[in-house]
């Protein structure tokens, strides 16, 4: 059998067939068959040969998306001369919340805790990289500058990330808007003492946005 000379190209297009589909329908009513009525001639070979699983499938979709707007990440991680720590913060969180790859993964994503493989990687990479090599670094800049105060930066970093990517995160804990608002207040006040609360108005709008699109909606208690 003849060997693909452009892999990366194979792969794009299964990316590239994924993400709209899964956009389109959602991850949870998207099939591999799906995808491979989707990619013009490639065969259901040609996906396992790149792909064990759908599930495989999403998680290189997601890397992509990251990928597309570390660039912004790190140009508000280097920006130390003209930013305290705090204001770097805020903005760090605002760029990553409003940038069209949240929605996608809003939109397309399935629910994290029914997705224990997805849930546990996303975690993997809050312990052991965002938090240490994004959020503390500019914990520690507000605490030299005097906008943050607190003697564990990276462990303020991980408790910032942690309560970000799974308590006010609707895709991981069902929520109305009314209780992903309580939920935010309660976020700011526990972060006050700190110095280092970054939910401004601007921030709350857009979570109560993504929860009233694509969260669950209990019925408030």
């Amino acid at each position: 059998m003849a060997r693909n000379k452009y892999p990366e190209e194979t792969v794009e297009k299964i990316l590239d067939a994924a993400m709209r589909l899964f956009i389109e329908k959602g991850y949870e009513n998207t099939s591999i068959q799906d995808i491979i009525d989707n990619l013009g001639g490639l065969t259901k070979g040609a996906i396992y040969h790149h792909f064990k699983s759908k599930e495989d499938i999403m998680l290189a979709v997601l890397e992509r998306q990251h990928n597309e707007y570390d660039a912004k990440l790190y140009r508000i991680l280097n920006d130390r001369d003209n930013m305290t720590g705090l204001a770097r913060l805020r903005a760090l969180f605002w760029i990553a919340l409003s940038s069209p790859r949240q929605e996608n993964f809003f939109r397309s994503s399935p629910s994290l805790l029914n997705n224990p493989k997805m849930l546990i990687l996303q975690m993997k990479g809050t312990m052991e990289e965002a938090a240490p090599q994004h959020i503390a670094p500019l914990i520690q800049q507000g605490i030299e500058d005097g906008s943050i105060r607190t003697d564990y930066p990276l462990q303020l970093a991980e408790v910032i990330l942690l309560l970000s990517n799974l308590w006010v995160t609707p895709l991981v804990f069902a929520a109305s808007p009314q209780d992903m608002e309580k939920r935010l207040k309660l976020f700011g006040q526990l972060l006050e003492p700190f110095g280092a609360n970054f939910i401004d108005e601007d921030f709350t709008r857009r979570i109560m946005d993504l929860t009233e699109m694509y969260g669950n909606h209990p019925d408030p208690e």
